[in-house]
């Protein structure tokens, strides 16, 4: 580690901190229908779909609707990637994709986890990039704010019916706030080199006097929104890496601050919505205090070396190279690393596979977490919420008072719905997991054995299930198995999750806000902050330590002790 590698991770999150204050002010005058520089194309929508935006919704519907749409895009993108061959911008002559594969990719786009088990350049049509692929990037990621928005709106007054009606949700942050973000970061990676066409590549000669095809296509915007939304689905197969999506250390920064701007915006915007912005505060404290221990954790961890490799002569200062980035340092590819897998955004531009072992668990431990931290635009704010919901109950259950979260009093039912929403992920993993190391189909597509290997199957069901969508390597993830058990996985991590905490803010929505008094917990301090802190790791760690200790802890032992699998 180095004092100027930590001045690159000081500078890049001081601009996202610096970003996302103006931000969450704005979505917050979007979310209450205050911009209205649109207003004329909005109504055409509007009008055209037969949305009464001013109809609010209460909890139920507003789910309904949620769901009525994303299985509305999965039919449309499913059918787009099954018919590729036969459909238009396809100079590549790609034929469609296989039923499983076809099904993994659309359940991948629509739940925000853009897992690949495909490389783009050599799979995907540039229709199937844009009018498919791109689509739901903007709509999986306008999802996923809209129902934050309804969750902040639930503990903004009293006796509220309504949380807002999704399809004017829907529009206005696509409308106000993705499209504009995505046109500047997308003109920004345009002027870095990165290419926009409908080029199928250009024909190059090596070194060696062979022909060689680079694939070109309409990569830069559908990079700007996979970052912005926290997609992560890359237009060519090694992502960020590839030296067309990441083309220099601008570029590497701009998509670091891209993947993390909106989540943390979200978390003052609550502030906004709840009218006392200090709340927003805490939240954003413990999401930006993971951030920098996780990238101290793998940075750390990645500038020792391999101790085989130092022990056989290597030396130590060179830290562990292989499957970085080289060209930017190992700075910026730890904050990458821990700002994609802690934000639910799924861009690599390093090889997990082949980190040190208690650094590769970094990124599988922040998605376990529950992709809170700062998690998906949207996402991440309404699950860090239902962790503040428990860490209030614990408080109260400390002092033997009543909880209380913003003035609504939490009884049962918001606690029970917390638990069954924070018990899908390690049903998900754990129990998907449990069945592909025992079946010869799962286990044939794990490349590494030992602790490496059960990492590699626990970090594809963590990813998928945590709708992060990154690969820790390794794995052959293309196979009628794989391809419906990570799908089946990802819908249960999106909405099987999303249902119980909608349901909580539609019981917390209807009840009284009552005002502090003595006895009431403070929300908005360093108290509070530590305590939501510690509920979410002593949450992550009951659940998952077990599966970590047979992985890359035990990976990390057995390498200090001079063995390798």
């Amino acid at each position: 580690m180095t004092l100027i590698g930590w001045a690159q991770i000081a500078l890049v999150l001081a601009c996202v901190v610096a970003a996302a204050i103006p931000l969450a002010r704005y979505i917050a005058a979007v979310a209450a229908g205050r911009v209205t520089v649109l207003a004329p194309l909005e109504r055409l929508l509007y009008a055209a779909a037969g949305i009464d935006p001013a109809r609010g919704m209460g909890c139920r519907g507003y789910t309904l609707a949620m769901l009525a749409a994303n299985l509305a895009g999965f039919l449309v993108l499913y059918a787009l990637l099954r018919f590729q061959g036969v459909l238009p911008f396809n100079p590549q002559g790609f034929d469609g994709l296989s039923p499983w594969l076809a099904f993994n990719t659309a359940v991948s786009f629509v739940t925000n986890t853009n897992w690949q088990a495909y490389s783009g350049e050599s799979a995907m049509s540039h229709l199937s990039q844009m009018a498919g692929l791109t689509v739901q990037n903007f709509l999986s990621a306008a999802t996923g704010i809209a129902l934050a928005l309804a969750v902040s709106r639930a503990f903004a007054a009293g006796g509220l019916k309504d949380l807002g009606n999704f399809w004017a949700d829907l529009v206005r942050i696509t409308l106000y706030v993705l499209l504009p973000l995505s046109v500047l970061l997308g003109l920004a990676f345009v002027a870095m080199g990165v290419p926009q066409n409908l080029s199928a590549g250009v024909e190059a000669t090596t070194l060696e006097g062979a022909a060689q095809i680079i694939p070109l296509g309409p990569a830069a915007f559908q990079i700007a929104i996979k970052h912005l939304g926290t997609n992560g689905g890359g237009f060519f197969g090694a992502n960020s890496a590839h030296p067309f999506e990441g083309p220099s250390a601008l570029a590497t920064a701009l998509q670091i601050w891209a993947q993390q701007v909106i989540p943390f915006a979200l978390a003052l915007t609550f502030g906004h919505i709840v009218g006392d912005v200090r709340q927003g505060r805490a939240l954003l404290l413990v999401m930006l205090g993971y951030v920098l221990v996780a990238t101290a954790i793998v940075y750390a961890g990645e500038a020792a070396g391999n101790p085989l490799l130092v022990a056989a002569g290597l030396d130590p200062a060179q830290g562990n190279m292989e499957g970085k980035e080289v060209r930017f340092g190992m700075a910026l590819v730890a904050l990458f690393t821990a700002t994609t897998t802690g934000a639910s955004c799924g861009a690599v531009n390093a090889m997990f596979d082949s980190f040190m072992p208690l650094s590769g668990g970094v990124p599988l431990f922040l998605i376990q977490l529950g992709e809170v931290l700062p998690g998906g635009v949207g996402s991440g704010l309404y699950g860090i919420l239902v962790f503040a919901l428990l860490a209030v109950f614990v408080a109260g259950l400390m002092v033997g008072r009543t909880p209380e979260y913003l003035g609504k009093k939490l009884q049962a039912r918001e606690i029970k719905l917390a638990m069954l929403a924070v018990l899908v992920l390690p049903a998900a993993i754990l129990g998907f997991t449990a069945v592909a190391v025992v079946l010869p189909a799962a286990v044939s597509s794990v490349l590494n054995a030992g602790p490496h290997g059960l990492a590699e199957m626990l970090y594809a069901y963590s990813s998928a299930a945590g709708n992060n969508g990154s690969a820790f390597g390794g794995l052959t993830a293309d196979t009628p198995w794989l391809n419906t058990t990570l799908g089946i996985a990802m819908l249960l991590g999106r909405f099987a999750y999303v249902v119980p905490v909608m349901a909580i803010a539609g019981s917390l929505a209807a009840k009284p806000k009552l005002p502090d008094s003595a006895g009431s917990f403070p929300t908005h301090g360093p108290l509070f902050a530590g305590l939501l802190a510690g509920v979410i790791l002593i949450l992550g760690g009951l659940q998952f330590l077990p599966a970590m200790a047979l992985g890359p802890i035990a990976e990390h032992f057995t390498l200090v002790a001079g063995r390798s699998f």
